[in-house]
């Protein structure tokens, strides 16, 4: 009798805990489970988007709690196409390193954050776009006039950028082999090296650096002399056609209904950046 109640017990707790991973409640479930972008967004209408949170005029929280930047309005336009409402998004911050694990373990659904089309991050995960070109550059102490571009970061010159991102190494590998490169967790920690004096220079794309001139007057300047193409992509779970092709038609919506130049106006163009022709979509 003793050991048919156990029995009993043992087998409804079976269930639950099977019902519970059928449901998507287990543990390691994350944002995108098994379906695709499409569905995940149709059936939930909830998504969990990845941007940076200190990026000025691109990706920023505000003292407020609330967001804004050009990769917030481009995510906020797709959700809606994809039939998810603002109030349907939970905001996640994407540091440059965990890019594609933030993917790959289904933590977010989809990335809009400064993230350049790479062919190595291909092998990890998908890109829609690219819905933006920049370019890559250096930011100064405004009194700076030693430093004029990549090939003048020779000697004893420390620069400064984020892990995980490419402008750094693209730096050293091209230009200046000999720069004291300078790898912090976010731009905003270069900016600080910068202004104290610690570093002599930051690199990343001009538009993100333009977002951190304008928030110095008089302290910082941009050099102005961009030597990279810079793809900006909307990153997605690898293998995802269907997730690709809606993101892309976004874009496309985007650019065409006079939205997209209009984020970019409101959110960059305050900072003197000039505003350029949206990029083709890759095939």
């Amino acid at each position: 009798m003793r050991l048919n109640r156990v029995l009993q017990v043992g087998a409804v707790v079976m269930a639950a805990g099977l019902a519970l991973t059928a449901c998507g409640g287990g543990s390691g479930s994350g944002a995108s489970g098994d379906k695709n972008l499409v569905q995940r967004a149709k059936d939930n209408k909830k998504l969990t988007i990845g941007i940076k949170f200190d990026q000025p005029g691109l990706g920023l929280k505000k003292p407020d709690g609330t967001y804004a930047g050009f990769d917030v309005d481009v995510a906020k336009y797709i959700a809606k196409q994809l039939g998810v409402e603002e109030s349907g998004i939970t905001w996640k911050e994407a540091q440059s390193a965990q890019r594609e694990d933030l993917i790959k373990k289904g933590e977010v659904d989809f990335i809009v954050a400064t993230y350049s089309i790479t062919d190595k991050r291909k092998n990890d995960v998908s890109f829609g776009g690219p819905y933006f070109v920049a370019h890559q550059d250096l930011l100064v102490r405004s009194d700076n006039t030693d430093i004029t571009g990549p090939e003048s970061l020779t000697g004893n010159k420390k620069l400064c950028s984020v892990k995980g991102s490419t402008p750094a190494q693209n730096v050293k590998t091209k230009y200046a082999k000999d720069v004291q490169l300078q790898e912090v967790g976010k731009y905003t920690d270069c900016v600080t090296a910068l202004l104290n004096g610690t570093v002599d220079a930051m690199t990343t794309d001009d538009v993100i650096l333009a977002g951190y001139a304008a928030q110095q007057p008089g302290k910082l300047k941009l050099v102005g002399k961009g030597f990279s193409d810079e793809n900006y992509g909307v990153g997605l779970k690898k293998d995802d056609a269907d997730g690709k092709a809606a993101v892309n038609k976004a874009i496309q919506a985007m650019e065409q209904d006079g939205s997209w130049e209009k984020a970019l106006q409101t959110n960059v163009g305050p900072s003197g950046y000039k505003i350029p022709a949206a990029p083709a979509i890759a095939p």
